[in-house]
């Protein structure tokens, strides 16, 4: 299986001891987001986990604890995010200078094909036009381009969860007149750096700029990370643009500080206030400990390997 760490929220960030400490114990809860009365238990040893996808917006707190996950024999990769927006939108993170230092230590540490950037989502209004994303982005591919060999990117999706608090921030969703110029200008700012650019769950064919539709979850890239074909599908939770390989989240929404107005994974700031509060790292789950009236379950998870290849 594969375990995504995790698209709820920031392991990374705010959480890494407590991975560390689940992958110690070799097991972790996660409460149904739907149902909080059922909860799932899910194996965790490199028998069953094939790969480990990390996101986040800043891992430093995790770049000391990566040899503990090499020394466990856990294959892993990042889906690090730096955008150009200020304190207005992405209200706790560090400078955009510091997150950027973080990558190329990040890529440093564990090789530049282990760190895929993302720009996303882009927010096009009359702060953060056209001409500034393509200025951004050109300046950042001067200082990520040499220590990573893909870019993602998206546009954002004004979800009905997310309209309140990215009023007076963005104002509607990206049109295909601005997409089209924004994915031209990537596309040949990109060429000149030699990475690899994709976009994130869209829709539209962008192919005839030379950019392809992203599988952030990749088996293609799992797969030259562990050396051994993949068999399984494509996950069937995540929307119907989206090409990512089925894995298992172990994080929790609404428990992410870092305060992005455009993120689907927080409702309010005082239940992400709450939950932090809650968290202890000792825990078998993110959040808060079993009360004892849930329903706990063991999940059914296996290796996707093919074992009796190597692609190597």
């Amino acid at each position: 299986m594969i375990i995504s760490a995790s698209r709820r929220t920031d392991i990374p960030a705010f959480y890494s001891e407590w991975f560390i400490n689940r992958l110690k114990a070799g097991y972790v809860y996660v409460r149904n987001p739907r149902n909080p009365h059922r909860i799932a238990s899910v194996t965790l040893n490199t028998d069953v986990v094939d790969c480990i996808v990390f996101w986040s917006k800043n891992p430093r707190p995790m770049l000391r604890k990566l040899e503990t996950v090499d020394k466990m024999g856990y294959p892993y990769y990042f889906q690090f995010t730096i955008t150009p927006y200020d304190q207005h939108v992405e209200k706790g993170l560090p400078s955009k200078i510091a997150l950027m230092k973080t990558f190329k230590e990040l890529s440093n540490t564990i090789g530049k094909d282990r760190v895929i950037w993302r720009y996303d989502p882009v927010i096009i209004s009359e702060t953060y036009s056209v001409p500034y994303h393509l200025d951004a982005f050109g300046k950042m591919c001067d200082t990520l381009g040499g220590y990573t060999n893909k870019c993602i990117f998206s546009f954002i999706d004004l979800y009905p969860k997310v309209q309140k608090s990215v009023k007076g921030v963005v104002d509607h969703e990206v049109n295909i007149v601005d997409k089209k110029r924004i994915v031209q200008g990537f596309s040949e700012i990109g060429k000149t750096h030699n990475f690899v650019l994709e976009t994130c769950a869209e829709v539209v064919d962008f192919s005839l700029y030379g950019i392809s539709p992203s599988a952030c979850i990749d088996i293609n890239m799992i797969e030259k990370i562990i050396g051994y074909p993949i068999h399984g599908k494509k996950d069937p939770n995540q929307r119907p643009a989206c090409g990512c390989f089925e894995s298992i989240d172990v994080g929790a929404y609404d428990s992410c500080s870092h305060g992005c107005v455009y993120c689907y994974a927080t409702t309010h700031e005082n239940t992400v206030c709450k939950n932090i509060q809650m968290h202890d790292p000792r825990s078998p789950m993110l959040i808060g400990h079993p009360q004892g009236n849930e329903i706990i379950t063991e999940r059914e998870v296996m290796s996707h390997k093919v074992r009796q290849s190597s692609l190597f």
